[in-house]
């Protein structure tokens, strides 16, 4: 009788295990039961889809055309404060897009850093953006604590100002990716923060700005995640925290001759990205310029003074 229940007792352990790390699969949009395609989408090389958003003044009168990349649990339909003079004044056209596997683009199985870059690539030769770049703002940028290039101690220090259940939820991300669905799912341990609803990670400044984003929600926040939140939010943290396939230090300036700008923009006060970090790779590549905002947290960008300065920097020349 012994052996019987032995195989019983293993045969559904295996298909609890099989159950407990298999993420459920997209609802891609436009599929039976998925969510519609109310946006206008491209056609990438692979058969994907990218959702993509314009506004400013128009692409055929602008003299700047910027992309916007969103950040995590973000969408294309993100409000920035860009005051609406400072779009005429130096004629912004801006172009959003849906990340792959948030609101309405389709998920990439195969994301990675590279292909995210590829993305943007390709929907700018979709529309037409033209091939010439004379500048990239990066705000907030994300780090990776496994980069080979930051030293052990730096890396060490940084990730430890993270609360105890961000440093597991991204050692998970980092070393056991297979084991991710699993430990975002489960129960016994908190998980990540901005997800389980710790607020600490939030410094003052961004508890305001967060009051007053509540006031007046995005349209489209309700399509975040409407694919899933295993296609969209965990293989964003996946995907950033697998091992890239270069090391920031293996950049070189993309503008030699001085043709444009490459800056990076941190709150001090950020809990998020921890400033040293970005602080680090700017000393060591001294073409990027580095912005540290006093006063300001990781949401800098939703203040319309610091948006408006990052913009205004960007396009002076």
């Amino acid at each position: 009788m012994l052996a019987p229940i032995a195989v019983a007792f293993t045969v559904g352990l295996l298909g609890w295990a099989y159950q407990a790390l298999k993420p459920p699969p997209p609802k891609i949009c436009g599929s039976p039961g998925g969510p519609p395609d109310t946006s206008p989408r491209v056609k990438l090389s692979d058969g994907r889809h990218l959702a993509y958003r314009e506004t400013g003044v128009s692409k055929e009168v602008a003299k700047h055309k910027i992309i916007i990349i969103h950040g995590f649990a973000s969408s294309k339909d993100l409000d920035l404060p860009v005051s609406q003079e400072l779009i005429e004044e130096h004629k912004i056209y801006f172009l959003l897009f849906d990340r792959p596997g948030y609101g309405e683009s389709d998920p990439d199985p195969s994301r990675s850093v590279k292909s995210e870059a590829y993305d943007v690539q390709e929907l700018a030769d979709k529309l037409q953006i033209g091939h010439k770049l004379s500048g990239a703002a990066l705000v907030v940028p994300f780090v990776h604590y496994w980069w080979p290039c930051l030293p052990a101690n730096l890396s060490t220090e940084a990730l430890k100002k993270l609360p105890m259940q961000d440093q597991m939820t991204f050692r998970v991300a980092h070393y056991t990716p297979w084991l991710f669905y699993w430990w975002m799912s489960q129960k016994w341990f908190p998980s990540l923060s901005l997800m389980s609803g710790n607020m600490s990670v939030f410094c003052p400044q961004d508890m305001e700005i967060l009051a007053k984003l509540s006031e007046s929600p995005s349209d489209g926040e309700d399509k975040i995640q409407q694919q899933g939140v295993y296609e969209s939010l965990y293989r964003d943290i996946m995907t950033g925290y697998a091992k890239w396939e270069f090391d920031p230090m293996d950049l070189s300036n993309p503008f030699p001759h001085n043709e444009g700008s490459v800056h990076i923009w941190q709150g001090r006060e950020d809990r998020i990205i921890p400033s040293q970090v970005n602080r680090y790779i700017t000393e060591k590549l001294h073409w990027i310029q580095y912005h540290e905002v006093p006063d300001a947290g990781h949401l800098l960008a939703f203040k319309s003074k610091h948006c408006d300065t990052i913009l205004r920097e960007l396009v002076h020349r």
